[in-house]
């Protein structure tokens, strides 16, 4: 027997589809968005993780800690950088790269977290 995963008839609490699409209209789903691209690159990702283990690290040791070129790493943390994801400072000759906020630290590990705790759907 297959599953159906969808209603069987047409129907909606109109209410609660008001409520809601009333609310949506005040975020900014789209930079949400975004933001949560930038984040989904695999090596944008990996840098991201590597940030939450250290406060702030430089360019070299992203690069060397992910295993890309420093110029690969500047292009993915140019990226997160424009979306809000990181910070950057200058230092002498050395550009360090830090998490923007607690909050990206908080999305990267809650992600994990339910990645680990998530059961397979068949």
């Amino acid at each position: 027997m297959k599953k159906q995963d969808t209603c069987e008839i047409f129907c909606y609490d109109e209410e609660k589809v008001n409520r809601i699409q009333g609310d949506l209209k005040t975020v900014d789903i789209t930079g949400v968005t975004q933001m949560l691209k930038a984040i989904a690159d695999e090596n944008r990702a990996k840098i991201s993780y590597a940030l939450c283990q250290d406060e702030e690290l430089c360019v070299c040791d992203i690069a060397n800690i992910v295993g890309v070129t420093v110029a690969n790493a500047s292009h993915h943390l140019r990226t997160l950088y424009k979306q809000g994801v990181v910070n950057f400072r200058k230092e002498g000759k050395l550009a360090f790269y830090s998490l923007d906020d607690e909050h990206i630290r908080q999305i990267m590990m809650i992600a994990l977290t339910h990645k680990t705790e998530m059961k397979v759907k068949i």
